[in-house]
């Protein structure tokens, strides 16, 4: 599945859609406008929330919490020296997690769950709001793996990002 993630170009809060092969709203993302730390709600159409994303404040590095019914389902974190690249790690349950490495720029993401590739991230260099194409391997967790390509782009830029408007695309 091929997603589309395009930042708004004016917007207080980090409020964005995700629409599917119709161009049909499946899902909201509503930000907090004043909170300490990142807050982003990821919601059905009806309002009712299915993820939750909430930032670590006290941690040595970037560290953002995943949500799903109130229990803790991911734990992204930047590494914290990384020379010529970005990398993350996603700890979920089970025996593995996922592995997120970047080009030194971090606009290119690759994650692995067991050494298998599951979804790619790309940047568009040149575009007036920043542009992602996110690819996603057939049967894993969409809505997990868009989570953690906006808190991987929270962690590299910080919340001078005002939002996205994502569109699933062919």
């Amino acid at each position: 599945m091929r997603y589309v993630l395009k930042q708004k170009l004016l917007s207080l809060a980090s409020d964005f859609v995700i629409r599917d092969a119709d161009a049909r709203d499946v899902f909201f993302v509503k930000g907090r406008v004043f909170s300490l730390g990142a807050k982003l709600s990821f919601q059905d159409m009806q309002g009712n929330e299915i993820v939750f994303i909430k930032q670590r404040l006290l941690a040595w590095r970037p560290t953002y919490e995943i949500y799903h019914g109130g229990a803790l389902i991911a734990t992204v974190r930047k590494a914290l020296l990384t020379f010529f690249g970005s990398r993350f790690s996603i700890e979920l349950p089970g025996p593995y997690g996922l592995e997120v490495t970047g080009n030194f720029l971090a606009h290119e993401y690759t994650f692995r769950y067991g050494g298998d590739v599951v979804a790619q991230v790309s940047k568009q260099w040149f575009a007036w709001t920043d542009t992602y194409g996110v690819d996603i391997a057939d049967g894993q967790n969409d809505v997990l793996l868009l989570a953690c390509a906006v808190v991987i782009d929270l962690a590299c830029h910080g919340r001078k990002k005002s939002g996205f408007n994502i569109q699933l695309g062919g």
